[in-house]
């Protein structure tokens, strides 16, 4: 089965906590803190696999988590980093939050995206000792990792979509033109899953072109199977429009054409003003009078035309050479840029709570909403550094650190990050 959309919940794995342990050695005194840190919690971590043309893999498995970083031992041991989680998607998937619809990552080549980082392990004791703290009895815990709730959207990458009709001849002309083996049927909606095919031009050159499943009228609302695949043009360079000139099962060939322009206009208004040549297959059925119509009707709209017989392959050389030529003057395939997930979505988890605790002086901190924010947050940046503030003031956190009796010049201590107080 053909899947091209699929959302999973992703959860990265939490750092290992510090240690608080002190040095025991024969013939040494007072050896001090040797606490060692927490290792570092495991990515989530996307890769194309070109393997993979679905996503079917994702129908029956929906969360996906990575290994926690061990917690830290004595002897100033560090405890080991999480293993990463791997997951392999096709080329071509979209990578968005699900909550604010921001594209994460557009899988189109072979660099690997990471999507949650794993939390930082927390400092062993050893890190908090201070010529008036000697002997520290605490440690830091590891952050959380990152949680997301993604949506996965598969956008196949084609420089040439093939549009019409169920039963107009797109299988037929991408058989002969391609390396590609679709199902060749004289019947409705024999291509049930968009295929693709490169065309080799000779000379090192080639592009690919994509069969997209037949729309019929009311495919933008979801009629009939080609609603399903219209996501699939839109990164396509170009479209070929292959219409049925003979009109052999009784509809009429220029009122295909304007019924399946109206689809891709309601679906996404750019669809509409891509670059289209229009191919007029099965002429070997029609009568002179109805080539000559249509010929007449696409040529006033301004429209490349070409006239061919798929099967046989009459005028499919001179069409691929037209694609071909136009493709070479187009813009490279349509890539979705990354998008920053807003703040205000981070803050709105700020009624998951907080706590805050005191160890030796230090107060401490803690709140997975909050270390999303933090993780996001340039300290060297004067209103990044203003947005936390306020952050930490209207959670409530600074009234709680006053209620547990902070005084001026105190160590608050977030995670990784530790400032004085300043009242």
């Amino acid at each position: 089965m053909f899947v091209d959309v699929a959302k999973i919940k992703i959860k990265a794995g939490n750092g290992g906590d510090g240690a608080v342990a002190f040095h025991r050695e024969k013939y040494v005194a007072s050896g001090g803190p040797d606490g060692g840190d927490g290792g570092r919690g495991g990515n989530i971590v996307f890769v194309v696999d070109d393997s993979l043309s679905t996503l079917a893999d994702f129908r029956y498995k929906r969360k996906y988590t990575a290994e926690n970083g061990q917690n830290g031992r004595g002897g100033r041991c560090n405890g080991k980093k999480g293993q990463d989680l791997i997951i392999r998607v096709p080329r071509g998937t979209i990578i968005r939050e699900v909550e604010s619809g921001a594209v994460l990552a557009d899988m189109s080549n072979d660099e690997p995206f990471i999507a949650a980082k794993g939390g930082k392990g927390g400092f062993g004791n050893r890190h908090f000792a201070t010529p008036t703290r000697q002997t520290p009895r605490f440690a830091k815990s590891g952050a959380p990792g990152e949680a997301w709730e993604v949506s996965l959207e598969l956008k196949l990458i084609a420089d040439v979509g093939l549009l019409g009709f169920p039963n107009v001849g797109k299988s037929s002309l991408l058989s002969v033109v391609s390396e590609a083996k679709p199902i060749v049927g004289d019947y409705h909606f024999t291509t049930i899953t968009p295929v693709l095919g490169v065309v080799r031009m000779g000379d090192g050159q080639s592009f690919v072109m994509a069969d997209i499943p037949g729309l019929i009228e009311g495919a933008a609302e979801g009629v009939g199977l080609g609603h399903a695949f219209l996501r699939h043009v839109e990164r396509c360079r170009m479209l070929v429009h292959v219409v049925d000139v003979a009109g052999s099962e009784g509809r009429d060939p220029i009122e295909d054409f304007e019924k399946i322009n109206e689809e891709l206009r309601k679906f996404n208004p750019e669809l509409s003003a891509r670059p289209q040549i229009v191919a007029g297959n099965k002429i070997d059925l029609a009568e002179d009078e109805q080539r000559e119509r249509f010929r007449r009707y696409i040529e006033n709209k301004g429209l490349p035309y070409f006239e061919i017989v798929a099967p046989i392959q009459y005028g499919t050389k001179e069409l691929i050479n037209a694609v071909a030529a136009k493709l070479a003057t187009l813009p490279p395939v349509k890539r979705y840029e990354p998008e920053e997930i807003p703040m205000e979505l981070l803050e709105k988890e700020k009624k998951n709570g907080f706590t805050v605790t005191v160890q030796d002086g230090v107060y401490i901190v803690e709140a997975e909403w909050l270390y999303k924010i933090l993780l996001k947050t340039d300290m060297d940046d004067y209103e990044s550094l203003q947005y936390f503030q306020t952050v930490l003031q209207t959670s409530g956190i600074l009234d709680a650190l006053r209620e547990k009796g902070i005084q001026e010049g105190d160590t608050v201590s977030i995670y990784d990050f530790e400032f004085d107080y300043v009242p």
